[in-house]
């Protein structure tokens, strides 16, 4: 009998990295569901190509900076595809570059609430799924970072870097606790990578400025993010737990 195959949800799915890795995910046999705010045009090409590589997918129009949709998102997971293997938290906001003294306490609640406290969320809840002792198979969760967790990121979103720094530490302290619960918890650090979220948030260098800086001479392409996410995922990381990989290109 072949096995069922198994299940992923990716928050922030619809574009760059999270299409990327729901993507990578339906071509290694996946079941997919992902998340997206407002672009269902996008989302809806995410399922089509999805389909397209043989995978059942899910488009769920969520906010996972909402505790209630959050727990709503979890309930049509259940509902479509059952058990939960894997959890992707890709969902961030930058919010306006600029320096921190001319930021807006709204700007920097919201960075922090989508980043961190809906990460952890969405984290509570897949834990509640998969851990052995309540009855579920196990899993992996990998959380994504950024390289703004270690630079800083000053005179663009020191918030956001902050923000990424408080995901890194969750993922090294949850990872501890759940382990012998049957769940292996990680974190992606993704170097600058050809996605629109630079320029939609008022970022003035372009890509190849970027990557000008990069000791491999480019920035990264989504789908190298996301290979690297499956394998966090995948039986061959069986024994990494709690570790940050960066993807950053030497940098």
């Amino acid at each position: 009998m072949n096995p069922q195959p198994k299940v992923i949800l990716v928050t922030g799915g619809a574009r760059g990295i999270g299409r990327a890795i729901c993507l990578a995910a339906a071509g290694q046999g996946y079941r997919v569901a992902f998340s997206y705010v407002s672009d269902a045009a996008a989302a809806q090409d995410v399922v089509d190509r999805c389909g397209d590589l043989g995978s059942e997918a899910l488009a769920l129009r969520s906010d996972v900076g909402d505790p209630a949709a959050v727990a709503a998102m979890f309930r049509s997971v259940d509902d479509r595809f059952g058990a939960l293997d894997a959890l992707v938290n890709n969902a961030g906001i930058t919010g306006r570059s600029g320096r921190f003294a001319d930021a807006e306490r709204e700007t920097i609640e919201a960075v922090m609430r989508i980043n961190v406290t809906g990460a952890m969320d969405c984290c509570r809840a897949a834990v509640a799924r998969m851990a052995v002792s309540r009855g579920g198979r196990g899993g992996a969760i990998v959380n994504v970072s950024s390289g703004a967790a270690r630079t800083g990121a000053p005179n663009a979103y020191v918030w956001y870097g902050a923000a990424k720094a408080a995901v890194e530490t969750f993922t090294l302290g949850l990872a501890q606790e759940v382990a012998r619960d049957g769940i292996r918890v990680n974190c992606i650090s993704p170097g600058v990578t050809a996605t629109e979220i630079h320029s939609r948030n008022g970022r003035e260098q372009s890509l190849d400025e970027l990557g000008a800086a990069i000791p491999l001479g480019r920035v990264a392409d989504p789908a190298e993010i996301a290979a690297s996410t499956l394998y966090l995922l995948s039986d061959a990381a069986s024994y990494v737990v709690g570790t940050t990989l960066r993807v950053g290109g030497g940098r």
